[in-house]
């Protein structure tokens, strides 16, 4: 996994190029939007058990066949492994949105995530749902101008929302 500025100026070096000016602005505009971005990762992360239990309880209620006798969540042992997969999920979100690249999301979640659904018969689609929930919660949080750095945040809302609807496409 490479930061932002890893991958820019490898790639460059693999070119064998300088940085171009449109290289350094975006990296610029990283830079100025890092306390932004931080601010709404402490948020999410400081949030997290609340995000995943509302996002389950939510998608429970919904899909209450889930937790019925013989469905994916019924039983305590297959409900807690629900609730970590989730958890795993959203902080894997959390990294790349923090580095600003989704490929820790995919090296080291999502890869192979479908598959072993699949393998286990977990539906995928009840997945994706549950992700889109933290997806919902988590921007609430970031949108929430209360001790987040001033400023526009709508890019980095927007970059945030991209990695969970990344997850819930890998799922189904």
């Amino acid at each position: 996994m490479f930061d932002a500025f890893a991958k820019v100026v490898s790639q460059a070096d693999a070119r064998g190029e300088y940085l171009s000016p449109a290289q350094l602005d975006a990296l610029s505009a990283m830079i100025a939007d890092g306390n932004k971005r931080m601010d709404m990762v402490n948020r999410i992360t400081g949030n997290a058990s609340t995000i995943v239990a509302n996002a389950a309880r939510s998608l429970f209620a919904e899909q209450p066949q889930l937790i019925a006798p013989g469905g994916n969540a019924y039983t305590s042992r297959r409900m807690a492994a629900c609730l970590r997969d989730m958890e795993i999920i959203l902080r894997y979100v959390t990294y790349a949105f923090f580095a600003g690249d989704p490929s820790v999301l995919d090296d080291r979640c999502l890869n192979g995530l479908r598959e072993t659904y699949l393998a286990l018969g977990t539906p995928g689609a009840s997945v994706a749902v549950g992700v889109q929930k933290m997806k919902d919660a988590a921007i609430a949080i970031a949108n929430d101008p209360n001790g987040i750095t001033r400023g526009d945040c709508s890019n980095l809302v927007a970059e945030l929302s991209t990695y969970f609807d990344r997850a819930a496409a890998a799922v189904v």
